[in-house]
């Protein structure tokens, strides 16, 4: 491909994103500034200042509804993925709109109980449950253990009768698919450290299936994060109903069907099914098999709900390269690093040339230049995008990062001791600070 073809659709892809996000979303520009639904994203910066995570309530209240919408014509349970993003607050207003929750370790559990979560509407998947977080779960009432190996239902099992209680449990199979994403984030093949086997899983509904503390009532299915298309899900479906089929028969009741969670969002335009799509392919198979349905999605919900605001520091040219270096760094948002995962970066005002309305190819895209956004950070791997196109911009200038409010904050650190970021949540006309920047004595105050 030459360059000038690359150059075009790398312009391309990021404003036909734009699109699809201002679309969808409540993130807009008017007059060339962008917009939070109806705040000028500078004034947030002005007050909290930069950088900083920044939260659109009527995107991910809108995401929750179209997945809950999708999925009713079954009894289905959606549990958010806290660790997709677990502010309280924000889990707060999902549980209020009915959403359950899915946690992976006992932290999570104690801020989906600070949110005011139905416990009952709990499901907690995870390879290493310590002891004290089994008897956490037990003593709140959750819904479902998710469990992978026979070693921590032999554990379940044993505390549970310790503590004289009783819960259900799904069985995490293994249906040997894989959905085609990043390595690190694949998780539904045979060889995985998570789940079981299809084989296997029969034997460990034989030898543990009946007996009185836990009931082993629910299969659970994971694949991965990140998926793209409906197939691998249906596959899945097509693979486990005869499974729980010939449970049933063997006499153990299985009640529900956990699908998990890796439902994609649109990191790049139209890449992923919608809810109503993924639905269309898997509500059909499961009517009239007298199965309850989870969910599990995270970045499907809050991904495209928030961004990055960092604030351009220098402009470098180092030979052929452009660089431009901004006041956010990898310790803010590890994804690009990690996943090599693209996140569409645009400046918060722009010249109206630049933004996208209409038909993108009626767009005047001249005057972009190519270059790389790093950070601050003494590593290599610093860098939030390569060789992406850019409108000009100069010392001062506010860039958005979008489709950051998934295993942003979550996944940040104290990295070359900088404090992790503010929270802000936009809420029509208003906004609130949801977490305060941290600042130099916090990142001590543990260790006097």
């Amino acid at each position: 491909m030459d360059f000038e073809l690359f150059f075009y659709l790398n312009i391309l892809s990021a404003l036909t994103t734009l699109t699809k996000e201002t679309s969808m979303d409540f993130f807009n520009y008017k007059n060339g500034k962008l917009h939070v639904e109806n705040i000028p994203i500078e004034k947030i910066a002005s007050q909290v200042g930069t950088p900083a995570y920044i939260y659109s309530k009527a995107t991910f209240l809108g995401h929750l509804k179209k997945l809950q919408t999708a999925y009713s014509a079954i009894d289905t349970t959606i549990c958010y993925s806290i660790k997709a993003c677990s502010n309280i607050n924000i889990l707060k207003i999902l549980a209020q709109n009915g959403s359950g929750f899915d946690i992976v370790s006992g932290g999570e559990l104690f801020r989906a109980k600070q949110a005011g979560a139905d416990c009952s509407k709990i499901v907690y998947a995870g390879v290493g449950k310590t002891d004290k977080e089994i008897l956490e779960a037990l003593d709140a009432g959750i819904g479902y253990f998710n469990i992978e190996s026979e070693a921590e239902l032999e554990n379940l099992i044993k505390l549970t009768k310790q503590a004289g209680k009783t819960t259900k449990a799904a069985l995490r199979v293994n249906p040997d698919i894989d959905p085609k994403t990043h390595t690190y984030i694949t998780t539904g093949k045979k060889e995985s450290k998570f789940g079981v086997d299809i084989e296997r899983a029969r034997q460990v509904f034989n030898q543990y299936g009946k007996n009185d503390s836990v009931r082993l009532c629910a299969v659970h299915v994971h694949l991965g994060s990140g998926g793209k298309t409906i197939e691998p899900y249906v596959e899945a479906v097509h693979k486990i109903l005869p499974l729980i089929d010939e449970l049933r028969k063997d006499g153990f009741a299985i009640e529900m069907l956990d699908l998990g969670g890796g439902y994609g969002a649109d990191y790049e335009s139209g890449t992923v099914p919608s809810p109503e799509q993924y639905a269309a392919g898997i509500v059909p198979l499961l009517k009239g098999k007298k199965l309850k349905l989870v969910i599990e999605p995270g970045k499907a919900i809050i991904a495209n709900a928030g961004v990055l605001l960092t604030r351009v520091l220098y402009i470098k040219q180092g030979g052929s390269k452009k660089f431009v270096i901004i006041d956010s760094g990898m310790n803010d948002l590890m994804r690009p690093p990690l996943y090599d995962a693209f996140h569409f970066i645009w400046p918060a005002q722009v010249d109206e040339k630049f933004v996208p309305a209409g038909k993108v190819h009626e767009l005047n895209i001249a005057g972009t230049e190519v270059v790389d956004i790093v950070g601050p950070i003494c590593e290599g791997a610093d860098f939030f995008a390569k060789d992406r196109a850019l409108p000009p911009v100069k010392r001062g200038d506010l860039l958005s990062v979008f489709t950051a409010g998934a295993y942003g904050f979550t996944m940040a650190s104290n990295y070359n001791a900088r404090p992790l970021l503010p929270e802000v949540l936009v809420d029509g006309d208003e906004f609130k600070i949801i977490r305060k920047r941290q600042s130099y004595e916090d990142l001590i105050s543990l260790e006097k």
